[in-house]
């Protein structure tokens, strides 16, 4: 069989996803089977919730303002099929804000264990944790260097080989019986070895040109993604910093075990939305992408529904088996967090970014992320960790509303344009009703 006819722009970067969290899964696993306390593995989460936390937004903020002004440039015009220097720029911007978050880390250690209620005044693994924020983040643009030279293939290589040799070099030493900091280690060491990749790219794909104009017009396009993905994304972070604040990291770590709807929904969406954004940015033929946008969302509805709805009656059963018996209320949290696979599946800010419309993006984001927490700090006091799950379902839906809305409102595009409306209709009724008799029957 030719799977190369199956093997698009989105179905890399949707493989590539879904293959880089499997991989952060099974070291998830591996470590619940080792000597590893805990305790231990709070350390390991609070470590990537620190990096992911200071970097996330200025990630997806320059990536997307990217993949919408490749081939619309003011300064560079259409760069599809050149060496155009757009990359390069994009990668000193990367590098920039990665040393900037690697600054703030080391210099307000103290204030960030306060913040998240660590026992200790200072963070656990500080060196090993600034590099690691350096390197990682830059790196975050070789698949996408690959998605805008249509190399969709290497963007499944490029995956596989790289998180192989993450798993391995992350978890050998623990399961040896060396201590957490030395698969931290083995983290870094990854991270170089993807820095010296994402270089010869660079070198490859992009002229070696520095453009202070370029620069300026890609950070008023990605200013307003920064801070609404800032806002918005930060959801997932806030969660966390609100039950270690709360709660001891034994507790934290169980919340952070549940909260993974991002497999199946978020990484998938995520790729989808992204490699999409391009072709909203040729306006002439807007019609013919909307009809693409509305029929590929629901071959992924199809998919990610129907593996949700499974998840959410097998996870009592799956989560002390695949884990062990310490975490299986995680599996409670778990079942809330499928239900965003609603929210996910309605792609309005695919448009607006391609559209470049940016600040209605900023401003739902505002609403959302007040919506979040303050239903958060309200009903984490009542229903515990749950409560903080049910606040960001809550708050999501609403921004996708308010999107929607100003689609329909300011840009005459109508939901039932891009959106499957009787699908997700359907889907969504049933997820919830399977989710009030898996947890209330």
């Amino acid at each position: 069989m030719n799977y190369k006819k199956y093997i698009t722009n989105i179905t890399g970067l949707q493989f590539f996803q879904l293959f880089r969290f499997g991989i952060l899964f099974l070291i998830s696993i591996v470590f619940t089977k080792t000597n590893l306390g805990t305790g231990e593995i709070g350390v390991y989460e609070t470590f990537l919730l620190i990096a992911g936390g200071v970097s996330f937004f200025w990630i997806s903020g320059i990536i997307q303002s990217l993949m919408s002004l490749y081939r619309k440039s003011i300064n560079f015009g259409d760069s599809l099929g050149n060496r155009s220097p757009v990359i390069f720029n994009a990668f000193i911007l990367l590098v920039v804000f990665s040393v900037l978050a690697g600054i703030f880390v080391f210099t307000a250690q103290s204030q960030i264990a306060r913040f998240l209620g660590l026992s200790n005044t200072q963070l656990p693994y500080l060196k090993i944790l600034v590099a690691y924020i350096i390197l990682s983040g830059p790196n975050n643009l070789i698949e996408y260097i690959y998605l805008l030279n249509n190399k969709s293939g290497w963007i499944i290589r490029y995956g596989v080989f790289t998180f192989i040799l993450q798993f391995i070099c992350v978890t050998a030493p623990v399961v040896l019986g060396y201590d957490l900091g030395y698969g931290l280690y083995g983290l870094v060491f990854v991270n170089l070895i993807r820095f010296a990749w994402l270089l010869l790219l660079v070198f490859k794909y992009s002229k070696f040109e520095l453009s202070f104009k370029y620069i300026t017009e890609h950070l008023k396009s990605g200013s307003p993604l920064i801070i609404s993905l800032l806002l918005s994304g930060s959801a997932q972070y806030i969660d966390g910093i609100l039950v270690a604040h709360k709660f001891d990291e034994a507790t934290f770590a169980i919340f952070r075990y549940g909260a993974r709807e991002l497999p199946f929904v978020i990484l998938l969406a995520n790729a989808f939305c992204n490699a999409m954004i391009s072709e909203f940015s040729q306006k002439e033929i807007l019609s013919e992408t909307l009809k693409k946008l509305k029929a590929k969302s629901l071959k992924l509805m199809h998919i990610l529904f129907p593996v949700s709805i499974l998840l959410l009656i097998s996870s009592e059963w799956l989560y002390p088996r695949v884990f062990n018996p310490n975490f299986t209320e995680s599996a409670q949290v778990f079942n809330i967090y499928l239900l965003l696979i609603i929210s996910r599946m309605v792609f309005p800010q695919t448009i607006l970014i391609g559209l470049q419309k940016n600040k209605i993006i900023l401003f739902a984001s505002t609403v959302e992320i007040f919506i979040n927490v303050s239903l958060s700090i309200l009903f984490i006091n009542y229903f515990g960790i749950i409560g903080v799950a049910w606040a960001t379902i809550i708050a999501y839906i609403i921004e996708k509303v308010i999107l929607s809305s100003w689609l329909k409102l300011y840009q005459n595009i109508k939901p039932s344009q891009y959106i499957p409306i009787n699908w997700i209709l359907i889907y969504s009724s049933l997820i919830l009703i399977i989710y009030g008799i898996v947890n209330f029957a």
